[in-house]
């Protein structure tokens, strides 16, 4: 157990998306909970934090747990926006981040283009070389690092990368680099790819470390302004960030683990609904996260997150770190719809975002959105609208419909807006396919779990689509993120190549390098001086036949490595998986994994039960008409403050809270369970 720093139960979470910044403050001692939602201030995010934290009427210093989810790391990546680095490698691979893996941005012809993460004119070459068993065949020519450092001093360079070849098997002559570097270099921006990734595969170690480099200033600028700018209105303890594996970390250890924050708000959603699936009875579940700009797919099997060992943010720009498989698409509430070169009708992925936003958020828009389509089908009500004083103005909506996208259709503005919602409906499903079924999971072993601001808008003409059976809408869709944040423990994970066959393996070789893992592991722990329960260590070996490139992942024990039974665990796992034994290949331990844990005192998802002492009758609040399948159904409006436990319902009907609106098409029959998750069976009454 870490120093008890803090005794308190007040933890907030916080998650800053690109529309709304979303907050969730729990008091585990009292079991009061309290909600915020504010817009996004994209101008300067910090400003948006605070003034959630005001909202949720708590003062700074009474809190105890501070967690963020960011998105600064991953927006500065796509949009490349990050900081200028510069490259130092091996002689002869100036150009291996650029060269990649030989792919090309579009499957078909010779167009597109592909911008390295460092422009060539800021790598440099440095003379040295190790074989690949890490073996020195010319030793590092120092003086020379020393000259290559002064001429990129001369530039507006921010951050250093040093990546050398196979230092993933012998570090030392990036280390000694890296302390060159940093003896002359006037600022903490350099990083060695073997401190980030200690694994094979030059190119995707080269962008992970370019990722770093390029995201350490952005992201630790913004981690201590927001502590500093807390620090002032009395918070005394240290912001906490998400990662990308579903943990968190102290804000200290920000610069040296900065890569290690991509995509750490999706990761977050993914965690509570991992905790809240297992609290409901449904281990096995497809999420999906529908903000404003974005939907962000993932798989939860038997109650855990699938973790993947490498994501492609983008075209060319793998990232190579143990985070949560989440595959995302720009297809979000504030996603704009258009006509394409070919006449036909897409939506996405550019978007309206916070500002202007949708027409009918009233803040300037005038490009028709998703949002739009489902104010102007009577799906959203225009009479109240988050984030806006006014209601939505259904005739600008139309308008825009028939002017920019009906004329060129055919279509009334009603019919366009239908057809908006099934291209997006179409295009969410597609990315759940790619998660699920091209992985060899089959949909209709799943329920899908809906959540962000528009997640379950479109959640039963999704699983419909799809063959999902049932749909699980969490208590606060829109704040599920937040409530990861509030969720996670504190984790570090470590990955080693061994990249050996299991006949030149000894036991004793695996066993010290994932002691020495846990031993760093537990080491951050204490440096971040954070209180938890207690300690977990996990350890997984990645393993493959010689010839293959693709591993399979085994869990194992420490402290004698036993090789007879991974290598039956192997041959199980195969065999499981393809139907297929291989007993004449060769057997070849490729990665050595550990996670290491410091476990929080968990917090009771019962805490989130329905309160309401009311009958559905007292929580029917009117009805309106919505538009379904080609024509128009009198739905009931319910609000979900005041949906009892146990109450069951049919469809059509539309459920409204400040964060989100559950919309449930006709034929589907729906209950709250007892922790105030509303439960869908999708073909009850079809």
């Amino acid at each position: 157990m870490q120093k008890d720093n803090q005794s308190g139960t007040i933890n907030v979470g916080v998650d800053v998306g690109g529309t709304f910044t979303d907050f969730l403050m729990v008091d585990t001692t009292t079991g009061e909970f309290r909600t915020a939602k504010v817009p996004t201030t994209v101008d300067d995010r910090a400003r948006g934090f605070l003034e959630g934290i005001e909202e949720l009427k708590v003062g700074p210093e009474e809190i105890d747990w501070l967690v963020h989810g960011t998105t600064a790391g991953t927006n500065a990546v796509l949009e490349r926006k990050g900081a200028r680095c510069a490259l130092i490698t091996t002689r002869g691979f100036r150009d291996i981040l650029e060269l990649g893996r030989r792919t090309r941005p579009y499957a078909y012809g010779l167009s597109g283009t592909f911008e390295a993460l460092i422009e060539r004119n800021d790598r440099y070459e440095v003379t040295e070389r190790l074989d690949a068993k890490g073996r020195v065949l010319i030793d590092l020519d120092e003086d020379e690092v020393r000259e290559t450092v002064r001429q990129i001093m001369e530039t507006d360079v921010e951050s250093v990368v040093i990546h050398l070849l196979h230092s993933y098997v012998n570090p030392e002559h990036e280390k000694r680099c890296a302390e060159i570097v940093r003896e002359l270099w006037p600022n903490g921006n350099v990083v060695a790819g073997s401190e980030i990734v200690r694994e094979m595969r030059e190119f995707e170690r080269g962008t992970t470390a370019a990722i770093h480099a390029s995201i350490r200033p952005i992201v630790t600028r913004y981690i201590e302004r927001v502590q500093a700018a807390l620090e002032d209105e009395g918070f005394k303890n240290e912001l906490l960030v998400m990662q990308a594996n579903g943990g968190m970390m102290s804000s200290s250890l920000v610069g040296e683990h900065a890569a290690h924050t991509v995509m750490s708000g999706p990761a977050a959603g993914v965690l509570a609904a991992a905790e809240i699936a297992k609290a409901s009875g449904f281990p096995n579940v497809i999420t999906g996260d529908m903000g404003g700009t974005s939907y962000d797919v993932a798989l939860i099997v038997d109650g855990e997150p699938v973790i993947a060992a490498e994501k492609d943010l983008a075209y060319g720009v793998p990232i190579r770190i143990p985070m949560i498989d989440i595959h995302t698409i720009g297809a979000g509430g504030g996603s704009i719809a258009h006509i394409d070169k070919a006449g036909m009708l897409r939506v996405g992925p550019e978007s309206a975002g916070s500002f202007p936003g949708p027409i009918g958020y009233g803040r300037g828009g005038e490009l028709p959105t998703i949002t739009d389509a489902n104010f102007l089908l009577g799906r959203i009500n225009a009479e109240s609208v988050t984030g806006s004083e006014g209601k939505a103005p259904l005739e600008k909506i139309a308008t825009a419909m028939e002017e920019q996208l009906g004329k060129t259709l055919n279509m009334s503005a009603q019919e366009v807006a239908a057809a908006i919602v099934d291209v997006a409906v179409n295009e969410l499903a597609g990315a759940i396919r790619l998660i699920s079924i091209e992985k060899g999971n089959d949909p209709r072993d799943f329920s899908l779990m809906p959540y962000g601001g528009a997640g379950p808008l479109h959640a039963v003409a999704i699983a419909r689509e799809l063959g999902i059976p049932s749909v699980v809408a969490p208590r606060f869709p829109g704040l599920t993120s937040a409530l990861g944040c509030v969720l996670a423990d504190v984790r570090h994970d470590f990955v080693q190549t061994v990249n050996k066959p299991f006949t030149d393996l000894s036991g004793e070789e695996v066993d010290a390098v994932m002691a020495a893992q846990a031993e760093e592991g537990r080491d951050l722990l204490v440096r971040e001086n954070v209180s938890t329960e207690t300690t977990e260590v996990r350890h997984e070996v990645d393993l493959l036949y010689r010839g293959q490139s693709h591993v399979l992942r085994i869990p194992v024990k420490s402290g004698n490595f036993d090789i007879e039974g991974v290598l039956a665990d192997l041959t199980k796992a195969y065999i499981d998986r393809f139907n297929l034994s291989l007993p004449e290949m060769v057997p070849v331990l490729v990665n050595i994994r550990t996670t290491v844990i410091g476990a929080r005192k968990p917090i009771d998802m019962s805490l989130f039960k329905p309160g309401a002492d009311t009958t559905l009758e007292q929580a029917q609040v009117g009805t309106r008409q919505a538009y379904f399948d080609g024509q128009w159904h009198e739905t009931v409006i319910y609000n979900r403050e005041a949906l009892p436990a146990g109450a069951e319902f049919d469809g059509p009907a539309i459920i409204e809270q400040f964060d989100s609106t559950f919309v449930i098409d006709p034929g589907a029959r729906a209950w709250v369970d007892e922790i105030g998750n509303i439960v869908v069976d999708v073909q009850a009454t079809a």
